[in-house]
């Protein structure tokens, strides 16, 4: 299932972390009480990468946030304004989740895996 598929803006590339849309808040579930949940999401080069989905205590509006790894990830995949971040969840048969992310570079009209460029 695709969690997120997001072309990056200048400041989730430049900061230490990536503005999340809300609409994808359900595939993680947050215990009561909390405000963030961590998790861990595998690149195409099976690399983990450890981050965490953080929402606002208050405000009327969550406005969540993609924190832990991400500047870390950003900067080993070389990412810029305008690269997509694609995160994807699998669920097994015994209920764990399975996270994946993969960025892309547009060249030509095309997308292009930046992890396979590496």
């Amino acid at each position: 299932m695709e969690v997120m598929n997001k072309i990056l803006s200048e400041s989730d590339a430049k900061n230490k972390r990536l503005e999340f849309p809300a609409r994808s808040l359900s595939a993680f579930p947050m215990p009561d009480g909390q405000n963030s949940v961590q998790f861990v999401a595998f690149d195409m080069n099976e690399q983990q990468w450890n981050l965490k989905v953080s929402i606002r205590n208050e405000g009327k509006y969550s406005k969540p946030w993609l924190k832990g790894e991400w500047d870390d990830y950003v900067h080993q995949k070389g990412l810029k304004k305008g690269d997509k971040v694609i995160l994807t969840m699998d669920e097994e048969e015994n209920g764990e989740r399975i996270y994946r992310i993969r960025a892309e570079r547009k060249h030509f009209g095309f997308w292009y895996s930046i992890d396979d460029q590496q």
